[in-house]
């Protein structure tokens, strides 16, 4: 069923089961309230979070793939390599 098959389907019952259907309608939307999104909440651009750059002066992650080389590689010499049993 389509919005004007609904519409035509709601005009064609008496006032009573109209103001059943709006009272219906209104307390679906209380009970569904939550689910709506929220208009007020504005998207930020990723490069404007407060996170980002948050370890920009670190000079032990200038080269972030080196730190997790090396991380790995004493993980991994210490004894404590993963095994893939989680």
């Amino acid at each position: 069923m389509n919005v004007e098959e609904i519409i035509r389907e709601l005009d064609a019952l008496p006032p009573e089961g109209q103001r059943q259907v709006a009272d219906f309608v209104a307390f679906l939307q209380a009970r569904y309230k939550y689910l709506r999104p929220r208009k007020t909440a504005s998207k930020k651009k990723l490069a404007e979070e407060p996170f980002i750059g948050l370890w920009e002066h670190r000079k032990d992650l200038e080269d972030s793939s080196l730190w997790v080389r090396h991380t790995r590689q004493k993980e991994w010499e210490s004894g404590n390599a993963p095994t893939g049993n989680l």
